[in-house]
């Protein structure tokens, strides 16, 4: 898991000429794990950006995406060039990844998570929480919600990850929903940094945070009651002195 957002990549060829076209090849290793099982190699070649031709290693053979690349495809297909390109996802991806794995996850830093309130910008859902991460490397993430343990997939929104300009990075997830009695909705992040996912349970008695118009009535309300305890307390010690220097003279 720890791995499920880390690739290597490298671009080992690139040729140019004088007219400005170019063509390029691509080499990639994608993996969850450095096992062999769970790595996937792709070759991929381009020409002026366009890719023509590709070698993944879950397919086993190149497949061409135009009239050239289907030529080139079959010709490379029907040579030893394919037996060879085959053996790079052990050759090339699994004697590397491991160096690269340890690599990434010794400087990775694990990602802080708050989980908070809102109100929602529509009227669809009467509820909306916000999952912020913040202050994780590298750069990658996902962040997902759960409700009773099932993920969640609509009315989701989340941010790009954003640069704090410290090396650091945060994300936002939003989720717009109708609460229901007993459930129970956390937000889950997977991060390189992580043996194994963050889960953070929403708890409503914890959330701190309440929306600006909410904290502004609940201030003014809470500033009139003071005002009103001070001029009742005025009033009543004005009264009292005035009381003591009264003369009370008795009537027949």
């Amino acid at each position: 898991m720890a791995s499920s957002f880390l690739c290597l990549s490298l671009l080992f060829i690139s040729l140019s000429t004088a007219g400005g076209f170019k063509m390029y090849w691509v080499s990639r290793c994608d993996f969850n794990s450095t096992e062999l099982k769970d790595i996937k190699y792709v070759l991929s070649c381009y020409y002026n950006k366009i890719e023509f031709t590709r070698f993944d290693s879950d397919v086993g053979k190149f497949v061409g995406f135009t009239e050239y690349g289907v030529k080139n495809a079959e010709y490379w297909n029907s040579g030893a060039y394919l037996t060879q390109i085959r053996t790079a996802k052990e050759t090339y991806c699994h004697n590397n990844i491991g160096n690269d794995y340890s690599a990434v996850l010794s400087k990775s830093v694990k990602p802080y998570v708050r989980l908070h309130s809102t109100t929602p910008a529509s009227s669809q859902h009467p509820a909306m929480l916000v999952c912020s991460v913040y202050n994780f490397y590298p750069k990658y993430i996902k962040v997902s919600w759960l409700r009773d343990g099932q993920d969640v997939t609509s009315d989701v929104t989340s941010t790009e990850e954003m640069a704090d300009g410290d090396w650091y990075y945060q994300t936002h997830s939003h989720l717009e929903y109708t609460p229901r009695s007993g459930e129970k909705i956390s937000c889950k992040v997977e991060h390189a940094s992580l043996e194994k996912p963050l889960i953070t349970d929403w708890d409503p008695s914890s959330d701190s945070s309440m929306p600006e118009s909410e904290r502004n009535k609940l201030a003014i309300g809470a500033s009139g009651l003071i005002l009103g305890l001070i001029l009742s307390l005025a009033g009543f010690i004005y009264y009292r002195r005035k009381a003591r220097g009264r003369i009370l003279v008795p009537t027949n």
